[in-house]
């Protein structure tokens, strides 16, 4: 690492201008074929192979939020973080085996239209708004904050400059063409933010080593900071509330990840998108392989700078201007920002790529998703059935561009906020479990009827809030569980009420061939259980 250098160098601007050139040709490029029909704009034409599928289902996950938001969480907390990663490569192989079997059976474009299938319209539609509302006013708005933040400690340009270009940039190449241009430019972002992501971390980790090479280095770290390398955290840890022990293997951590890879239209939008349910399993498998390494991209640089920023000899090598913007417990969102600034260059512009990468392939992800939503389930219901295809495909552009100009007005208003991933999860957590127990007994028990998933979910709202408010000191991950639970009882109890007994007219016909893996799928989905339950085993 170097001493500061506020900005990029020459190369650095280089090396960004290509990143920037190569993924709009090629987003534009792929945009031709497909963007005149809707399953071309919305599905790119149900034609991605599973390892585009897999890259862009990480594309579309990592973004500011991982390596802004995640990296901070690793200064403050360490490595027990990261079980939001690793436990989702095991969510994903459940994804693919008992969910997205069915999902494609039915045939759907979007989550709210399978609510319709299995419900009713009134019930997908108060979904469909909610999740418009979700992506805009938190998940769009959060990753621009974070972007800008980035921006502004790397390059030093205003947030709300750096919020513009990034809006501008994602909207360039993913409004024109769709989900097509989308999903092919986010195999080049993977690339991308995981080299760069690599590349922080090395550098950071041989810093610390002090001469004496990355492994010396990682020791160092960890006998630096011996508490942010446990993934289980004891009771008298201040950071307990946010990751609760041996509860979060057990309990609410599970309710997010099925939410969040199950049922977030952004996410599985890919998995519709793909040639054949096999190859949605397959790209699900392999996303599982990518998510075992994100920590070592996003995690470990926030524990690098959180050791970096407790010894003195260390912030002495980097020159007196490490002071500045320097991260805290504090101010953890700083961490990544802060140790790009000693990057060599060259490398520099690698990992600002990178940074840009996943901060864009996210938000075009989020753009296509929302203006899949309206478009198929408000607009074409509501407002014009009889619309043609090139109809629908502009009216999503449209949407998209003011989702996004909405999100640009909102960033800067999270500008309070500390630890921006937990505040992300804690927010999402209120809904998410209702929404969660409506999917899994509408997937699974015959019994459910539509005016009980209706209540359910309705009466998961306050149930959330009791729980939060109230004075029972319990972590959030803790509230999400027992608010699911809770929900899960109201419907089943409601549906026996109402179905005497019989399965509803719209339940879920669910046959064995449906489950049917490949053998590729089963080894594949082995040796990431493994992989998953090695690493436990070592940072228990």
């Amino acid at each position: 690492m170097d001493t500061l250098n506020h900005g990029l160098g020459t190369i650095d601007y280089v090396i960004f201008g290509i990143y920037v050139l190569v993924i709009i040709s090629v987003g534009l490029a792929v945009s031709r074929k497909n963007k005149q029909s809707t399953e071309g704009y919305f599905l790119a034409g149900k034609s991605l192979p599973w390892w585009a599928v897999g890259a862009s289902l990480i594309a579309a996950n990592i973004s500011a939020e991982q390596f802004i938001g995640m990296s901070g969480s690793g200064f403050v907390i360490g490595l027990g973080i990261a079980s939001y990663e690793w436990m989702a490569a095991i969510t994903l192989i459940i994804v693919a085996k008992f969910f997205l079997p069915v999902f494609i059976d039915k045939g759907i474009y979007t989550i709210p239209e399978f609510v319709e299938k299995r419900y009713n319209s009134t019930l997908k539609t108060i979904l469909a708004v909610f999740w418009l509302c979700l992506y805009i006013f938190v998940n769009l708005s959060s990753v621009l904050y974070l972007g800008g933040l980035a921006l502004e400690t790397i390059l030093g340009i205003p947030m709300m400059y750096s919020i513009i270009g990034l809006a501008v940039f994602a909207l360039v190449y993913s409004v024109y063409g769709g989900l097509s241009a989308v999903v092919w430019t986010d195999v080049i972002q993977v690339v991308v933010l995981v080299v760069g992501g690599f590349a922080t971390t090395y550098i950071a980790v041989t810093f610390i080593g002090d001469g004496q090479g990355f492994f010396s280095g990682m020791g160092n770290l960890m006998d630096a900071a011996p508490d942010h390398f446990k993934m289980i955290l004891e009771k008298d840890n201040p950071q307990f509330m946010n990751l609760p022990g041996i509860a979060v293997l057990i309990g609410g951590l599970w309710i997010a990840n099925l939410y969040y890879w199950g049922f977030n239209q952004y996410i599985i939008q890919r998995t519709f998108a793909a040639k054949s349910v096999n190859e949605a399993q397959k790209g699900l498998v392999f996303a599982g392989y990518l998510k075992l390494i994100i920590p070592f991209l996003v995690v470990i640089p926030g524990i690098a700078a959180y050791v970096i920023t407790q010894d003195q000899e260390l912030m002495a090598k980097l020159g007196a201007g490490a002071a500045n913007f320097l991260p805290s417990l504090d101010h953890a969102d700083r961490a990544y920002p802060w140790l790009t600034q000693f990057l060599p260059m060259g490398v520099k512009g690698l990992v600002f790529a990178a940074l840009a990468a996943a901060i864009v392939s996210s938000l075009a992800s989020m753009l296509n998703s929302t203006a899949t939503i309206f478009t198929m389930d408000i607009y074409k219901q509501y407002i014009n059935k009889q619309a043609s295809d090139l109809r629908l495909v502009n009216v999503g552009r449209l949407t998209a561009i003011i989702a996004l100009i909405i999100a640009v007005f909102m960033a800067p208003m999270l500008g309070a906020i500390d630890q921006a991933f937990q505040f992300i999860q804690e927010y999402t957590g209120l809904v998410s479990p209702g929404i969660l127990a409506v999917f899994m007994l509408g997937l699974f028990y015959k019994k459910t009827t539509t005016k009980a998933a209706s209540i359910g979910v309705i009466a998961s709202i306050p149930i959330a809030l009791l729980l939060k408010f109230l004075p029972l000191e319990l972590p959030f991950l803790d509230q999400m569980l027992y608010t699911f639970i809770l929900t899960i009882a109201i419907i089943v109890f409601v549906s026996l009420d109402s179905s005497e007994n019989d399965d509803d007219p719209k339940a879920i016909i669910l046959t064995k061939k449906m489950f049917i893996t490949s053998a590729g799928f089963k080894i594949g989905a082995y040796i990431v259980c493994l992989i998953t339950a090695v690493l436990y085993a070592l940072f228990w």
